[in-house]
């Protein structure tokens, strides 16, 4: 892959660091509390892939369709020659928009999976002769340097991934994609969006039981990474609408009280019954509310696509003041 590069900015002990310290944290927090990014081991990227197959699971399905309708707008209203993408994983989404781009020159997929990083640039280097792929290994919610590239630049960050984030964490987030933007630049950010109650939950909470396995995969991996000897068959998985922050939250409840040791830790976490580790928000978002939190990070929020069904949308903003 003669036009590969790949720059990394976590050092190999970043991820065993970063469990260390999110679970030794979260797990004697009060509430309990565990990051939703430990979910994605091999399995739990596998369960996920099987989510976004399930009938109840619509997020993946309805992006999938503005993308596929919409690409060649968003190419020509970005101009970009440079696509910067956020937690990058299979790049597979990504395809649509690097087809409607034939100016495009550089691509820069950001993800913490090297391998993932690895294989989605064997692929589209193949499927687009003369792109040049830029890989940068980095978590994406800490400030990144991008490497240089001819602008104008997109910066696409899909999957209503940042609804993951808190409030607070969403303001630091944007704020440092602004940071990355210079005029004439542009974000491309999917939003899921509030609507019946019922159709959220049963999003998170399949009849299949494929959600539960998958939140409960977070304990799997403190077990094997981390010597603990949790047993997942003593949670339960627990999906429920916050209608005041009209967000999902994802939830294990200890079945019964018990105890949990940690031997790396040197940790041990006792559970009451019914007591619950949060282990997911994914917050919902209306038009408006996109706009203020973008505006408040310095980007004017030009565009805005939803599917057919007004489930989910992809909004295009820019840096204030670089609006054409």
């Amino acid at each position: 892959m003669n036009d590969f590069q790949l720059t990394r900015t976590l050092d190999e002990h970043a991820a065993e660091t970063a469990l260390r310290t999110d679970v030794l944290h979260g797990l004697t927090h009060t509430p309990k509390l565990l990051p939703p990014k430990w979910f994605y081991d091999a399995r739990g990227s596998e369960l996920f892939e099987e989510i976004t197959r399930l009938s109840e699971y619509y997020p993946t399905r309805a992006e999938r369709e503005i993308l596929l309708e919409r690409a060649r707008e968003i190419a020509t209203e970005s101009g970009a020659r440079t696509l910067v993408e956020l937690g990058s994983g299979s790049s597979e989404k990504t395809r649509h928009l690097i087809e409607a781009m034939p100016a495009l020159d550089t691509y820069v997929p950001v993800d913490v999976s090297e391998s993932a990083l690895r294989g989605a640039a064997e692929t589209l280097l193949a499927e687009h002769p003369g792109l040049r792929v830029h890989a940068l290994l980095a978590d994406f919610t800490r400030a990144l340097r991008l490497p240089d590239s001819p602008g104008p630049r997109l910066v696409v960050f899909l999957g209503g991934t940042i609804g993951n984030l808190l409030p607070p964490e969403r303001a630091v987030f944007l704020a440092s994609v602004r940071a990355m933007l210079s005029p004439g630049d542009a974000l491309l950010m999917g939003t899921d969006l509030v609507k019946d109650e019922a159709v959220l939950v049963a999003a998170y909470d399949d009849a299949r039981g494929v959600t539960a396995e998958f939140n409960k995969n977070v304990l799997a991996v403190i077990n094997r990474e981390l010597g603990a000897d949790f047993h997942t068959a003593d949670f339960a998985h627990v999906a429920v609408w916050n209608k005041e922050q009209e967000w999902i939250e994802m939830r294990l409840r200890a079945r019964s009280e018990l105890v949990v040791k940690i031997r790396a830790l040197d940790l041990v976490v006792p559970f009451a019954a019914g007591e619950e580790i949060l282990t997911e928000v994914s917050a919902k978002f209306r038009q408006e509310g996109v706009r203020k939190e973008l505006a408040v990070a310095g980007l004017e929020l030009t565009r805005w696509w939803t599917d057919a069904a007004g489930r989910f949308a992809l909004s295009l903003s820019v840096a204030d003041g670089a609006a054409g």
